[in-house]
């Protein structure tokens, strides 16, 4: 087997002038504040480096009055990671925050799940509901690829590389994916948006933003699974990964994930 994969969750923006009722379906405080962090991922096995997600950049951030701390294509440099010489990118889906910036990648070729693309361009998107979480341009941008011969579409479960597996798992939006990785601790899932805090999967509390409700419920057994404890499963947007996990380095933005908590679930 080849190395082991080191992951690192890079911060780029944060919210917090949410409420519990944005998070979760039915919550019984739904006025209470309820803040989330936007992050992208890095995977080094120290011969290769994939970058999970890319975020959305300051142009995105100024259309939704979403401020962003810091460009998630320079934030990777944090880690060593330059964003121009990356030569593999996994989308786990499509909605703005998760895909913008991916001219910033002139050399990657993009994982996508194929149901992703297919949702993200067919009738769905004539309900602005469905609509609200893409945006056209990322998802214009993504079709360009396509044609130049730079996406790599999986179709269920798929291995991006020895140790990084991708699974579909759908519900929040029907092409996401989640990613497993092998580590030297074990198995880490980044769970991306199919649980975008500890508390939608260990509590099973539904996240609102849902295309299918039965997948997403699903697919907090299939991260459990794939994981085989709680600690192990990065969920995408939880505050609570940056005091559960150790920070790394000086630039105060970025934590190490495969070591395991510094405190349990």
């Amino acid at each position: 087997m080849a190395n082991p994969w080191d992951i690192y969750a890079v911060k780029y923006a944060e919210r917090n002038t949410r409420t519990r009722a944005d998070s979760f379906i039915f919550d019984d405080h739904p006025t209470a504040q309820h803040g989330m962090d936007y992050f992208v991922w890095v995977l080094d096995n120290g011969t290769r480096k994939i970058v999970v997600d890319t975020g959305y950049d300051q142009a995105e951030a100024t259309r939704r009055d979403r401020p962003i701390l810091r460009d998630p294509a320079k934030a990777i440099e944090a880690v060593g990671v330059d964003a121009e010489t990356v030569d593999t990118v996994i989308i786990t889906h499509l909605h703005y925050d998760h895909a913008g910036g991916l001219d910033r990648y002139p050399n990657a070729k993009f994982h996508l799940q194929a149901a992703e693309m297919q949702f993200a361009t067919g009738p769905c998107m004539c309900h602005d509901t469905l609509r609200m979480p893409f945006t056209a341009d990322h998802v214009c941008e993504m079709v360009q690829h396509v044609y130049s011969g730079r996406v790599v579409f999986h179709d269920g479960s798929a291995e991006v590389a020895e140790g990084v597996r991708v699974h579909c798992v759908g519900g929040h939006s029907r092409g996401l994916q989640v990613v497993e990785v092998a580590t030297a601790n074990g198995p880490v899932v980044l769970a991306s948006d199919a649980a975008h805090y500890f508390e939608n999967f260990v509590e099973r509390k539904p996240f609102p933003i849902v295309a299918d409700l039965e997948p997403m419920l699903e697919g907090y057994t299939t991260l459990m699974r794939l994981a085989g404890h709680a600690d192990r499963v990065i969920p995408g947007h939880d505050p609570i990964v940056t005091t559960k996990f150790p920070k790394v380095g000086t630039s105060g933005f970025v934590w190490r994930l495969d070591k395991g908590p510094l405190i349990t679930v």
